[in-house]
């Protein structure tokens, strides 16, 4: 799991790092407002840590841009010293999915976070899923398509799980790699693109079956499942 922390105590930035890396978290600080923004732009997290006072733009005013300009309700914990109910209220309805005081304890920070991210998944990793005409089961490690099975790898599988887990949201190549291969970002990508290749065919993620799994330009890929009418166009099918 990704976190993105916005923090520019960087004392207090290095702690909580430590902590959730600790846990199994993978971390990216940012001490302003102004690369925090251009960096989620074109990469992807699965929760984002922010400061609330920061020396060039409230956490708020983040917060509500994130909610205008991504692409799905990604998890946000707000951080501060400002502990007023007022305060409390103000960041949770600028978009704040939770709130947490100042001095942060490690034990709390992740309580908060796993939770949060339970939430968002909303999907235990061992169940198995049925999205038309594909169904994934993690624990037998099969995909089949119309009941049929298709032959695929481990990785080929974990990152068709993640894939349709994900289903909606722009992934970023990076966010990929550290999460199907578990190494760093800054490796070369080019094994992600290759793998979507692949799995792309094997699989048929095209309008024929109903998806997409289309690239975004200087952003990563994105699968998505295509709507009745689209699927009709694309065939030729009118009323």
């Amino acid at each position: 799991m990704r976190i993105a922390i916005l923090e520019d105590d960087i004392d207090q930035a290095k702690l909580m790092q430590v902590w959730l890396e600790e846990a199994g978290y993978s971390c990216q600080h940012f001490i302003n407002a102004k690369n925090f923004l251009k960096n989620i732009v074109l990469e992807s997290y699965d929760l984002l840590v922010i400061d609330w006072l920061l020396p060039d733009m409230n956490g708020d005013e983040v917060v509500v841009w994130v909610r205008e300009n991504k692409d799905w309700h990604i998890p946000v914990l707000f951080v501060t010293i400002r502990d007023t109910e007022e305060d409390i209220v103000h960041a949770l309805e600028s978009g704040a999915d939770d709130f947490m005081i100042k001095p942060v304890k490690p034990r709390e920070l992740l309580a908060r976070i796993n939770a949060l991210i339970r939430r968002a998944i909303h999907l235990e990793h061992d169940a198995p899923m049925d999205v038309p005409p594909f169904s994934l089961d993690p624990l037998s490690r099969s995909v089949t398509r119309d009941g049929q099975l298709i032959e695929m790898t481990h990785k080929e599988f974990d990152l068709a799980m993640f894939l349709f887990r994900n289903m909606g949201r722009i992934l970023s190549r990076g966010h990929i790699l550290e999460s199907v291969w578990g190494r760093s970002p800054k490796v070369n990508t080019r094994t992600v693109d290759t793998h979507i290749s692949r799995l792309r065919n094997k699989m048929g993620l095209n309008k024929e079956h109903g998806w997409k799994l289309n690239a975004i330009y200087q952003h990563g890929y994105r699968l998505e499942r295509l709507e009745e009418e689209e699927i009709k166009q694309d065939k030729g099918i009118f009323h």
